[in-house]
């Protein structure tokens, strides 16, 4: 593999000095998962301190936004459940959609382990929780054990360095993202009680627009983001959780470029020859109206050449990755630890989450996986072995951001909220040192 030398800058200003280390690590894959982490030890901490009424207080604060006759006023966790965890389902929306387009759902072959690892880790799991509730006033919290937290998961797996091989975090990221489409489905099909019919056509009206806009070659944010504003109120007042318009307004996004990359390649040289012609009588500070003319012709041929789910993505990835799910987290996962928590872990429901969790998805995993091979729909990727599928398989027990988001669905004021959140905690610690010590039994692969 040929080796890349990085260009060294000629110049760097002091606050470059100070901010480049600072960018390596936000951009580095585990980073997300520190992060998320930090925010749950802080919530664990803030909840058990002698500040702990606090707290609380804090996420049930009043927040009221909108004008004259229409406002909206609710407590700040549900600001952050309904409306900043849409934006989370929009990205996670827009992901799906590049991976069906391109990714590692765009063909059958490709489609087929990823699929039959997350069937098998919804399943599974689901059923095992189900068995152990039964009849019981925690059965509607089924769909708990069913998640994968894809931060925390893709997290461990980078900090593994060379034990792991690309194509497992390949599959744990495909396997993830058809996780999060069943949580979509389960959300919106299981965990809906009341519907109201004239939202729901408003909304349906809104997504129509959203659908001509994307027909009609609209491709400004601007316009699917005041779309999307509407199609997400009026969900809110339908009654189907409104991050599931999150989800539906992402497949609305155009994925389609306006020139291609060999007309991008003629226009941008042109455009860089021009720069270079009005420059070239002599130097300035500042840029002259025809290099101006050609940067700017050059920045709209580079917007031309990218996607607008593309484009999105990447904007709304950081917001997502380092504000939105850390504030989710930070808000949730606050539990007090007491005798009456540590005593809740015998509870039917933090049980079932944790057997479902722990045991469930590795077995679910590794044993639908290894049938889709057995029976040829599918085939490991190269480089990967089933101890890496097994280990995956572990570390798909960490259900946390969308087991703890399903649980506040399913039990919401209710006690038995508290008990299922040591649950997740607790299945989630257990499921990521497990699969820590069985992926660290891989050989390391060599570089080249």
């Amino acid at each position: 593999m040929e080796n890349r030398v990085e260009p060294v800058p000629t110049h760097q200003e002091p606050i470059e000095k100070i901010l480049v280390p600072f960018q390596k690590f936000l951009k580095a894959q585990a980073t997300g998962g520190i992060i998320l982490l930090v925010c749950t030890v802080v919530a664990l901490v803030w909840a058990n301190s002698p500040w702990g009424d606090s707290y609380t207080a804090v996420w049930q604060t009043k927040l009221t936004v909108g004008a004259g006759g229409f406002t909206l006023s609710k407590p700040l966790l549900i600001w952050i459940n309904d409306a900043l965890m849409a934006v989370f389902f929009f990205v996670v929306g827009l992901e799906i959609k590049r991976e069906i387009l391109v990714g590692e759902l765009a063909s059958r072959r490709q489609a087929a382990l990823p699929i039959a690892a997350a069937v098998g880790g919804m399943v599974v799991p689901a059923t095992i929780y189900a068995v152990l509730n039964f009849g019981s006033e925690g059965t509607r919290g089924w769909g708990v054990p069913m998640a994968t937290d894809i931060a925390f998961s893709l997290g461990i797996l980078t900090l593994l360095g060379s034990r792991v091989p690309v194509s497992a975090k390949v599959f744990l990221t495909a396997l993830a993202i058809v996780d999060d489409i069943g949580a979509a489905v389960v959300i919106a099909v299981f965990y809906t009680d009341e519907i109201s019919v004239l939202s729901l056509a408003i909304g349906a009206g809104f997504l129509v627009a959203m659908i001509v806009a994307n027909r009609i070659g609209v491709r400004t944010s601007l316009v699917y983001a005041i779309l999307g504003a509407g199609l997400w109120l009026a969900f809110l007042k339908s009654g189907v959780h409104p991050t599931i318009a999150g989800v539906l307004a992402a497949f609305t996004i155009p994925a389609r470029v306006r020139i291609n990359a060999a007309e991008f390649l003629d226009r941008s040289t042109a455009y860089l020859v021009g720069f270079r012609r009005a420059g070239a009588s002599g130097q300035s500070v500042l840029t002259s109206k025809e290099q101006r003319g050609a940067l700017e012709a050059l920045e709209t041929a580079c917007t031309h050449a990218e996607t607008p789910l593309q484009r999105l993505e990447h904007k709304l990835y950081p917001w997502v990755t380092f504000f939105i799910m850390p504030v989710f987290a930070l808000a949730n996962a606050g539990v007090t630890i007491d005798g009456g928590a540590a005593g809740s872990l015998t509870n039917a429901v933090a049980f079932g989450i944790i057997a479902g969790l722990v045991i469930g998805k590795q077995v679910g995993i590794t044993l639908f996986s290894w049938l889709a091979v057995k029976a040829g729909f599918a085939e490991l990727p190269s480089g990967l072995t089933w101890l890496h599928v097994y280990g995956i398989g572990w570390l798909g027990g960490i259900g946390f951001t969308m087991s703890l988001f399903v649980a506040n669905l399913a039990f919401g004021d209710s006690a038995l909220l508290s008990v299922a959140k040591v649950g997740i905690l607790t299945a989630s610690l257990i499921a990521g040192i497990g699969g820590w010590v069985v992926l660290s039994r891989c050989k390391k692969r060599p570089r080249f």
